[in-house]
């Protein structure tokens, strides 16, 4: 499923795209040719670790300001590519696990990045231990804090699809988190604290943050 599509903020002839259990490519050429750039990305339950494609990439980012710093949130954990996806660096250190789903980038700093770990694959995609936590990283992955101001403690067994976490562009940013459980969590201070802006919804799969004009 190629889902993640991301295109060079100033040149028209470049793109990313994002494929499930396929890995990431990149066109030049204005979709002529593709190449895959997954190197330095492990693939989950493969015989080679480091192959050139079958890596189960979940979501793609980028920061207009510097569109060779790519981010990617995996199956295997979060990645960033200085290179327009040469090489990959593996930035997990410091998060409760390597498996998520969204991932998605300060629209004015691209140092700052946001996340939302789950439990694993196999355990109910979950927040761990119930403890409701939105991620995030101000120096590129190198350091992680937990944002947990506003969000339930306990009992919060939620996931967070791929596109179910979005961001506005204000001067202080907003975060906006939907749930598998139908609850709409926002922030209006880059995740720092957290307020229920919806409940008793079916499950998000989808949250997308426009300014209105008035």
């Amino acid at each position: 499923m190629a889902h993640s599509i991301v295109p060079h903020p100033t040149d028209p002839a470049r793109m990313w795209v994002g494929i499930s259990a396929v890995g990431v490519f990149h066109t030049a050429d204005g979709v002529t040719t593709w190449e895959a750039r997954n190197r330095g990305v492990r693939a989950a339950g493969s015989p080679d670790e480091y192959p050139e494609t079958g890596q189960c990439v979940h979501k793609l980012g980028i920061n207009p300001q510097r569109p060779e710093v790519l981010y990617q949130q995996n199956h295997t954990g979060v990645y960033r590519s200085d290179d327009a996806g040469g090489q990959w660096l593996d930035v997990n250190d410091g998060l409760p696990s390597t498996f998520g789903f969204p991932i998605a980038v300060h629209p004015h700093d691209p140092r700052t990045i946001w996340t939302v770990p789950l439990n694993g694959d196999d355990r109910g995609r979950y927040m761990p231990d119930g403890r409701a936590a939105v991620w995030s990283s101000r120096d590129e992955g190198a350091s992680w804090q937990a944002l947990t101001d506003g969000l339930p403690s306990g009992g919060a067994f939620i996931g967070v699809m791929r596109e179910a976490m979005a961001v506005d562009r204000h001067d202080d940013v907003g975060v906006y988190v939907g749930t598998s459980t139908g609850q709409l969590f926002g922030s209006r201070d880059e995740g720092r604290n957290w307020g229920l802006l919806a409940d008793f919804l079916p499950g998000i799969s989808s949250v997308e943050a426009v300014t209105l004009e008035d």
